[in-house]
């Protein structure tokens, strides 16, 4: 049995557990599993305590696969290093080395001292993969930015008035809201507010979630009206803007439920970097981007976006002053174009979606 693809699938099952990594672990002795467990919401237990809990004194002398470096420190929870000595476990497997600063090796070189045989690297691509939000928070302090869209074939995002409800099916629209929940946090451009007047929240199936990310609106001048349908409901809304709004609007905003920070501005607009380093510090390990074309254009400008949802609509606007899936400056010639690596293609109803990770030719 491939124990680290074990531990690697009962990683996908813990969900949003963030600012933690999603983690599994499997306990093996003999050639049959003891105990096996994955990473609890946060303030629980951590995958490799629920495995060890599984397996009593099953542990002494066993195997453990876990899909990252185990824990030495004192977090939420005490440090997992110290409960993998204390069950007696001979040897621990994992893919690679957890990227936070306080942990970074330092779990490995606690049980290598405590005598326990330890193997680093197998499954590291794939382990990487699972948790590319953390990776990117910790090693950046900046979230792991999506960009999603729905575009029709040439590429608008509405219809020259400003329609766009709806321009994808319901199959794409349902796919949408369980995306949502499985982020930190979701960011748009106050245009969207003005415009389509969205509650971004996540709603799979119709139903509330129980979970819902942060709402994020990026708005300069200070454009969001106090009856905002994002200022309502469940969850947190923050509003990003800049020098350029009037301190009477934030006033209203903050009045509304809204935290409200004002940033930096590069030219008339907000510095979306500043926006992310903000996010950032508020432990959004993943941000998912809804538009509208400006902001995601911004985005792409700074090199910022790291995953891409194109949802491409079976449509022709046909309309040259219709708003496009991505404005900003772009590429001045294609050989500078971002272009999707590793990319996906997914049937959603009679839409079509496309992932993959921007990337420029050369990089």
């Amino acid at each position: 049995m491939d124990y680290v693809r074990c531990a690697l699938a009962l990683a996908r099952q813990a969900g949003v557990v963030s600012p933690n990594p999603a983690v599994g672990a499997v306990l093996a002795r003999e050639g049959r599993v003891v105990g096996e467990g994955f990473t609890q919401p946060p303030g629980g237990a951590h995958a490799e305590v629920v495995a060890l809990e599984q397996a009593g004194d099953a542990a002494r002398g066993a195997t453990l696969y876990v899909s990252l470096e185990p824990c030495c420190h004192q977090g939420r929870t005490p440090p997992c290093t110290r409960a993998i000595i204390a069950a007696g476990v001979a040897e621990v497997r994992f893919p690679l080395l957890d990227p936070d600063a306080h942990a970074r090796g330092r779990g490995r070189d606690e049980l290598l001292a405590a005598g326990i045989a330890v193997h680093v690297g197998e499954g590291e691509e794939e382990a990487r993969r699972l948790n590319e939000a953390y990776f990117k928070h910790r090693t950046t302090g900046l979230p792991f930015v999506t960009a999603k869209f729905a575009a029709s074939l040439d590429g608008r995002i509405a219809a020259p008035s400003g329609e766009s409800r709806w321009i994808s099916g319901p199959e794409a629209r349902e796919w949408a809201h369980s995306l949502r929940t499985e982020v930190d946090a979701i960011l748009c451009g106050a245009n969207t507010i003005v415009v389509d007047d969205p509650q971004l929240t996540a709603r799979p199936g119709g139903q509330v979630a129980a979970r819902q990310p942060l709402r994020v609106v990026a708005d300069s001048r200070g454009r969001t009206p106090a009856g905002a349908r994002v200022l309502r409901g469940l969850g947190r809304t923050l509003i990003a803007t800049s020098d350029r709004s009037q301190p009477i609007w934030r006033v209203a905003m903050e009045a509304a439920g809204a935290e409200v920070v004002v940033l930096p501005r590069r030219g008339d607009s907000l510095d979306v970097e500043a926006l992310l380093r903000a996010l950032g510090q508020r432990d959004v390990m993943s941000l998912l981007v809804e538009g509208g074309g400006v902001i995601i254009g911004a985005l792409f400008d700074q090199g910022l976006v790291d995953k891409v949802h194109a949802i491409i609509v079976p449509m022709i606007v046909g309309a040259s002053d219709a708003p496009a899936a991505v404005a900003g400056h772009g590429a001045r010639r294609l050989a500078e174009a971002w272009r999707l690596r590793e990319p996906t293609v997914e049937r959603l109803g009679e839409d079509v979606l496309i992932t993959g990770y921007p990337q420029k030719a050369g990089e």
